[in-house]
């Protein structure tokens, strides 16, 4: 959901209708993950997709008949959809569809910052009765199941009886400028650590992904094209990103100042640059395990 709240937030503050769809359990399928959410408004509008989408079509049809009140829905993915998408049919998904205005205030602030929510919700039938919102200040006032969940420090969802148990956690993200093997390694390497990851192309993508990134993001510049990668750095300072990095020889890095400075940027210091802690990488691989493993230490010294 961290990945909605700001559209979710706009749309709350210009009075517009907004439902939230999130994935509570997948019976034939692998767990659910609540950060991957939709945010629907009226005429069909969206913003992210549940399942690459498969789903998108039957909630936008249950969001035109939803009343006020939310409720737990079962759908299934057909073949034709399931074709579209480009995932595997299933039957039994059981989805949350509720109302923006009837979650509890103060969710999205709490996902634009970046910090880990549970959301306890009361069913009566497939109805959504009510939602509480539970943070890390507060999470030992909520029942035994919500509190033991949210312990797991990750983002999963539970139904216990006429309970469901949403917990959001942030994960960080990696945006990758530029390409190559490099950029493929580091792009890995964050899919086993659990970051997500992103390879930007050229500066506007680039720009466009950083500037919503927090101090627990990280950006990685490679390339010699300097009106790219300095665009890329000159967005990332701008940033509450927390760390960045820049890969390439030192004449490449004084390139790189050179460029900013003549924008107006010259305290540098929050660029890491060679990008890497020092552990002799010679070859693509070893240069992004010593990228990632700065990123690491970058973020459990802030942390």
């Amino acid at each position: 959901m961290y990945g909605i709240a700001l559209s979710v937030s706009t749309c709350i503050r210009a009075g517009t209708r907004v439902d939230i769809a999130w994935i509570v359990d997948r019976q034939q399928v692998d767990p659910s993950d609540p950060n991957e959410a939709v945010a629907l408004t009226p005429g069909g509008g969206r913003v992210g997709s549940l399942m690459s989408g498969a789903l998108d079509g039957q909630l936008i049809e249950l969001t035109a008949v939803q009343g006020r009140q939310g409720r737990l829905c079962k759908l299934d993915i057909g073949p034709d959809d399931a074709a579209v998408s480009g995932v595997e049919p299933a039957a039994g998904i059981a989805c949350m569809l509720v109302p923006a205005s009837e979650l509890p205030d103060g969710l999205w602030q709490l996902l634009l910052d970046r910090e880990p929510a549970c959301l306890v919700s009361q069913l009566d039938g497939d109805s959504v009765t009510t939602t509480v919102l539970y943070t890390s200040d507060t999470i030992s006032g909520a029942v035994d199941s919500a509190r033991r969940t949210f312990g797991h420090g990750a983002s999963v969802t539970e139904i216990f009886d006429d309970i469901v148990v949403t917990v959001l956690w942030p994960t960080s993200t990696l945006i990758i400028v530029g390409s190559g093997e490099i950029a493929d390694s580091l792009e890995r390497l964050a899919s086993v650590i659990g970051w997500q990851s992103v390879i930007a192309g050229n500066a506007h993508e680039a720009s466009g992904f950083i500037a919503g990134l927090s101090p627990l993001d990280s950006v990685v510049v490679l390339g010699h094209d300097l009106e790219m990668s300095g665009g890329a750095l000159m967005a990332a300072l701008e940033s509450d990103v927390g760390y960045i990095g820049g890969v390439g020889p030192n004449r490449l890095q004084q390139s790189r100042s050179d460029w900013l400075a003549y924008r107006g940027f010259t305290d540098l210091s929050r660029i890491r640059g060679p990008a890497g802690l020092q552990i002799g990488a010679r070859n693509p691989q070893e240069i992004a395990l010593a990228i990632a493993a700065e990123i690491v230490a970058t973020q459990t010294a802030s942390g």
